[in-house]
């Protein structure tokens, strides 16, 4: 099989576990918990105050700068305005909403047509809306949009999901193809590209036909399959994958959207929907029943598992996110956010060994999508060495996992690297 990037891993999907059909609905529960952040940039500051009344799909909090709104996902009344924990472990204020069960919506205006709007018009629809990166950055889209406008020759829609497990991308392809076939027109139309290229690994065999007889008859839209491997979806690697070309460190990506997000930027400008829900895979082996919710944002883990069957007695963790770049949570009153695609339980701990050794192998170096040396930046890293880690280019690493997943001494590659970023960020280098 070809490999287009360098380094990169082939794991056992496990994707079969809850793919096939339309995701399930999980019931609106009587509170949900909206953080004021779930984006990459500045929190928002809250529009509303304890005992407002709020409408389904009102916008609550909002801010200066590379900031993205916040919408109440079901109606009712504000009842706090704290700091709660959420996917990844940090804590940030949160609107607490006590739903009155009647899902009153707040006005909504879509529009008939985007062929006469400038990308100026269509990165402020996105903006009002809350949309983000859904693959997992969750970076603003409007400021993307504004940005890459009429300076890229192709836009790029990443449908890779090429982590383990996780099948939400592909449940939106296979279910509303159309979405995402009008949102990569609409991109290419707004950007000025010569066309959309939508990228899907060939382990996804349903999307592929679902997207080709979708754009059967468009020609700004191509849909590429490639060969799959982890992590094709990383930008530096699916830019190079796609079209041969490699980003430089530091420079701009260019026009990259994932999958659902691009979906979500047509549904924001035709009907003026927020980002209210999103679909999150429930799977692995703790999972009684795997399968893809449709989730509205604010709802607990606890909720949607109950909802999804619940997870068996011998789950041992319990995962937001994938198995190479997920994080555990401490409990499941986390809310589900906008960039979270799956809850993955699993039976059996993810712990490195009591006295990981490094044998020199170089598999890690073998693996490394971004052409580091794993084995010094861990070694650095123990030495709390800020020169020789900036001087191995530590900040270069994306936190794949790769070098963890091939490590014979099982040490503890990819938490050691996110702990000595935040050791260089404290020096200021």
């Amino acid at each position: 099989m070809k490999q287009l990037f360098g380094g990169g891993i082939h794991p056992d999907g496990h994707k079969d576990m809850s793919r096939g059909g339309a995701p399930v609905p999980v019931p609106a529960p009587e509170t949900v918990c909206i953080p004021l952040r779930q984006h990459i940039g500045a929190a928002c500051a809250p529009l509303v105050a304890v005992g407002d009344a709020v409408l389904m799909g009102q916008k609550i909090g909002d801010g200066e700068g590379r900031c993205s709104p916040v919408h109440a996902t079901v109606s009712g009344t504000v009842t706090a305005i704290e700091e709660r924990e959420i996917p990844g472990g940090e804590r940030v204020q949160c609107v607490i909403i006590k739903n009155d069960g009647k899902d009153s919506p707040a006005p909504m205006t879509g529009h008939a047509s985007w062929l006469s709007m400038s990308a100026r018009d269509v990165a402020a629809i996105v903006r009002e809306c809350g949309i983000v990166g859904m693959g997992g950055a969750a970076f603003p889209t409007d400021s993307k949009i504004a940005s890459t406008a009429g300076k890229t020759g192709d836009v790029l829609i990443n449908a890779c999901e090429c982590e383990p497990y996780i099948t939400s991308d592909d449940t939106i392809m296979c279910t509303c193809p159309g979405d995402v076939i009008g949102g990569a027109k609409l991109l290419c139309r707004v950007l000025g590209a010569n066309k959309s290229i939508i990228a899907v690994e060939d382990n996804k065999p349903e999307a592929i036909e679902a997207l080709r007889k979708e754009a059967v008859d468009e020609p700004t839209v191509e849909i590429r399959v490639l060969p799959t491997r982890y992590p094709q979806g990383a930008k530096k690697q699916l830019i190079l994958a796609v079209t041969g070309r490699e980003v430089a460190p530091g420079a701009r990506s260019g026009a990259l959207f994932n999958v659902t997000t691009t979906a979500n930027v047509y549904r924001a400008v035709m009907k003026g929907q927020p980002l209210l829900e999103k679909i999150v895979t429930v799977t692995g082996d703790g999972a009684n029943e795997p399968k893809n919710m449709l989730v509205r944002i604010g709802t607990s883990f606890e909720e949607v598992l109950k909802a999804a069957g619940g997870i068996k007695e011998e789950t041992k963790q319990v995962i937001a996110g994938g198995p190479m770049m997920g994080k555990g949570v401490s409990g499941l009153d986390v809310p589900v956010v906008k960039g979270t695609n799956a809850i993955l339980c699993l039976t059996e701990e993810c712990d490195a060994a009591a006295d990981p050794v490094c044998i020199r192998c170089g598999k890690c170096v073998d693996v490394c999508p971004m052409y580091l040396q794993p084995l010094y930046l861990y070694r650095y890293a123990l030495a709390e060495d800020r020169e020789m880690l900036n001087e191995y280019f530590l900040n270069d690493c994306m936190e794949c996992g790769c070098c963890s997943f091939v490590c014979p001494g099982k040490l503890p590659l990819t938490a050691t690297f996110v702990k000595a970023k935040q050791l260089l960020k404290k020096g200021g280098r």
